[in-house]
Formats: C-alpha cells, sequence, structure tokens
C-alpha cells in the first residue's frame, strides 16, 4: 500500500534506501482546511492535524481524511500524547483505540506509527527489509526521560535485529539558534551524559541556554547503539520557517504538523 496521490511540496517524503517496504513523510501546514491561526503560512487552508489546540473538531476530522487520501488510503494511528516515554503497540491497535504514548512501534502492513509536533522533535525508526517501523515525539522532558532509546529498543527486539542495523530520521523541531531552556534542562542531560554540555550555548538571558535538540538526539541515539551514519535528517527549525511549519513557540496558539512512517504491502516505492 502506497500514497496514490500527490501531497504538498512542502510536506517531506522520507526515503529509505534498500528497504522499500517503508515509507515516511513529514507533512507541514500546507494542504488542509484550517483557517485562523491554523491556516497554512499564505491563509490558505492548513493542515492542523491536533484535536487539542482550539481548531474546529469537524475540520480537524476533514483534515485527518485529507491526510488518509494522501497517503494512499493508509490507517493512521493517532497518540495521546504526554511528552513522556511511553510507547505503543500498535501491532494490538483497533480502530478507535487512541493509546497514551509518546511513541509506537508497528510491523503491520498499511498502518501509521504517527506523532504530532509543534516544535517537538518527530523521530522515525526503521527496521531492515521492511520488519518494522516506529515513530517518537521528542520533546526535551521525553528526550530526557529516554523516549528515543526505548523506541529504539523495543523496534530492535520487535524484529530480532541489533540496533546498530536501526536508521532514524529527525524531522523538522525547534533549531538551536530559538531553543532558549532554563538551567534546569541543562543539567537533566548533563547529569546523564556529561557530554552533552556540548548541545547548550549560553543564552540570551541569565541563567539560560541554547539547547540543541537534534544534537541531543542524535546522541541519545548512539547511545541507544544505532549507528551515526544511520542517523539522517535534522536541522530544520520550526521557528524559523513560519510559511511552512506550526510552532508553538513562534506563535502560542498553533497547529500541530505529523511525522509519520508506515509498511507497504509490497516493495512498491513512495512518492
Amino acid at each position: 500500500m502506497s500514497p496514490r496521490q500527490s501531497w504538498p511540496a512542502s510536506w517531506t517524503a522520507v526515503r529509505w534506501p534498500g528497504n522499500p517496504r517503508v515509507h515516511g513523510v513529514f507533512t507541514s501546514r500546507d494542504g488542509g482546511l484550517s483557517r485562523g491561526s491554523w491556516a497554512a503560512g499564505d491563509g490558505r487552508g492548513g493542515m492542523n492535524l491536533a484535536t487539542h489546540v482550539g481548531d474546529d473538531a469537524a475540520t480537524v476530522l476533514r483534515n485527518r481524511e485529507l491526510l488518509a487520501r494522501h497517503l494512499g488510503g493508509v490507517r493512521v494511528a493517532w497518540l495521546e500524547q504526554v511528552h513522556g516515554a511511553g510507547l505503543a503497540d500498535l501491532d494490538a491497535w483497533h480502530e478507535g483505540f487512541v493509546p497514551q504514548a509518546d511513541a509506537a512501534v508497528v510491523t503491520r502492513a498499511g498502518l501509521a506509527a504517527c506523532v504530532l509536533v509543534a516544535d517537538c522533535l518527530p523521530v522515525l525508526f526503521a527496521a531492515p527489509d521492511g520488519r518494522g517501523v516506529a515513530a517518537a515525539h521528542a520533546g526535551w522532558r521525553g528526550l530526557a526521560a529516554g523516549v528515543l532509546e526505548r523506541t529504539a529498543q523495543a523496534l530492535a527486539q520487535r524484529t530480532a535485529c541489533p540496533a546498530s542495523r536501526l536508521r532514524a530520521w529527525l524531522g523538522p523541531a525547534i533549531g538551536p539558534a530559538s531553543f532558549e531552556v532554563g538551567a534546569e534542562v541543562r543539567e537533566a542531560f548533563v547529569a546523564h551524559d556529561g557530554l552533552a554540555q556540548r548541545c547548550f550555548a549560553p543564552g540570551r538571558r541569565e541563567g539560560k541556554w541554547m539547547a540543541d535538540l537534534f544534537e541531543l538526539a542524535r546522541m541519545r541515539l548512539v547511545g541507544a547503539g544505532l549507528s551515526s551514519e544511520s542517523i539522517l535528517g535534522g536541522g530544520i527549525c520550526t521557528v524559523a520557517h513560519p510559511g511552512l511549519y506550526y510552532s508553538y513557540r513562534r506563535d502560542g496558539i498553533s497547529g500541530r504538523q505529523a511525522g509519520l512512517i508506515w509498511l507497504g504491502a509490497d516493495g512498491g516505492q513512495a512518492r
């Protein structure tokens, strides 16, 4: 099962060389029907996919239906995200079930693991040979709680392969020039690994630090057993691209874009 309809040009298709059953995409704020604070950057309908941000519920449902069409009828397993390290097993998922978790693993074809973000980091994982995929929502709290390590471990166990053979792709998130945090955030990471101090620079205000979420995620993934060469993507700042991405830190009232990954039923290439 692969996408049959073209999606907006600002969406980012994720390629997995040598793994043609795996399809992934990071959406943008383009391509939907939301208006007002949830519209696209040019004022057209926005693809807000979150039900908890004040947008019209019926419009969000229609956006989700549009998303499914763009994915060629692939079903999407939505999560109730809580900025933690909980992980959902989507092989046990059924229609209407919304797990409370910030990551999900699936080996079933035609069902997308999905995380919603608006500055937090979406990370997609793929095991070799189309054995399984996963998605994780990694803000600083989830990163510090070990959501990426837990996701990598679960996917490796489920697919009977070492973590060193997994691949990960980092999607758009708040960049190091925009992510100012308190000293407690820096301390949480440095206490876990002293080398994390390289991911922080002095902030604009006294006692504050600029955090590099992308580099923190890479460190955690390498610590989980992935090779640095297998960690792709990153570097696209949601705050710096108001025309493309929702950003809670920038706008306050904001929609949510998605990172999705799924297995096709055959080896057909995704768009």
